[in-house]
């Protein structure tokens, strides 16, 4: 893990496409800008770690459907 102190206009670049801006920083909350290209996804941390856990709660659930059973008869 990289740990980098910035102040606030001042940026982070990963690799030649994302841009991070540091916007503001009060007290413990720091405001970012993410300049990204429009396929890459960006989350944030919990939310991302939500859609996980539910995608593995819809395949373990998954995996208890018989999907012979479930296709219709043609």
């Amino acid at each position: 893990m990289l740990v980098l102190t910035r102040k606030p206009r001042q940026q982070i670049m990963i690799g030649d496409q994302i841009v991070i801006n540091v916007v503001e920083v009060q007290g413990e909350n720091v405001r970012i800008a993410i300049d990204a290209p429009k396929d890459i996804k960006i989350y944030r941390g919990e939310i991302y770690r939500a859609i996980q856990e539910e995608n593995q709660r819809a395949a373990t659930q998954l995996g208890d459907v018989d999907l012979h059973s479930a296709l219709p008869l043609k």
